[in-house]
């Protein structure tokens, strides 16, 4: 029992983990939004990990159905999310280090930049930077093998936990990201958000190349079988 349940936990956080790449999605949060205050920064890093828990137990448990209702490939969901996730690392990549944003940003109000956070927080906060296209096929594909004697209580407790494991280290990760930039200092910083773009730009094409690569080899099979 207790091997079965380590081997839940083991599987899912092995398996998503390296793709959701909390550490990375820190600090591109961070960059997205640089002028946060601790208080928002708290607010942005719990509704992050909640959002990420909840795309990811979907996707676990219905993913494989829903795009099957909605006749959309996994392929498919490569492309077009690898087109926003590369999209997004573009825009990053090009963003001016601009000082003046700090005042700007304060001249809005309380309200207005309460609302401008809510609606970051999923998007594109949650997806596509830190849950993407990738992540979300991950999950599915777990979700879809699930052991040929059914899933036992064992099982959902595994889960459970692995989800726990993964959504906390995103909260500290965001949370905390603001700690390593101190450490890092502003040209450090600068450097390292660059480099995380940069990553997230090679990550969105690396994505499209998986879905497309996939297309073109259904299309190879219809072609011979046809």
């Amino acid at each position: 029992m207790l091997n079965q349940l380590a081997d839940t936990i083991l599987l899912v956080v092995a398996g998503l983990f390296p793709v959701v790449n909390p550490p990375a999605a820190g600090f591109i949060v961070l960059s997205l939004v640089p002028h946060a205050t601790p208080e928002e920064r708290a607010y942005l890093a719990r509704a992050i990990s909640i959002n990420s828990l909840i795309i990811l137990l979907v996707s676990l448990v219905i993913g494989a159905y829903v795009l099957s209702f909605f006749g959309i490939s996994i392929p498919v969901l490569r492309v077009a999310g690898g087109l926003v996730i590369a999209f997004a690392g573009w825009t990053l990549l090009n963003k001016p280090a601009d000082a003046d944003r700090g005042a700007e940003h304060r001249a809005v109000s309380d309200a207005a930049r309460k609302a401008t956070l809510q609606a970051k927080a999923f998007y594109p906060l949650t997806l596509p930077v830190t849950v993407g296209p990738g992540s979300i096929a991950v999950a599915i594909a777990l979700g879809t093998g699930r052991p040929r004697a059914g899933i036992s209580l064992v099982n959902v407790i595994g889960v459970a936990i692995a989800m726990v494991l993964l959504c906390g280290s995103i909260y500290v990760c965001v949370r905390f990201a603001v700690n390593v930039q101190r450490l890092l200092g502003p040209i450090g910083t600068l450097v390292a958000m660059r480099l995380f773009a940069f990553v997230l730009f090679c990550i969105g094409i690396q994505i499209i190349w998986l879905g497309l690569d996939d297309l073109l080899e259904s299309v190879r099979l219809t072609v011979q079988f046809s």
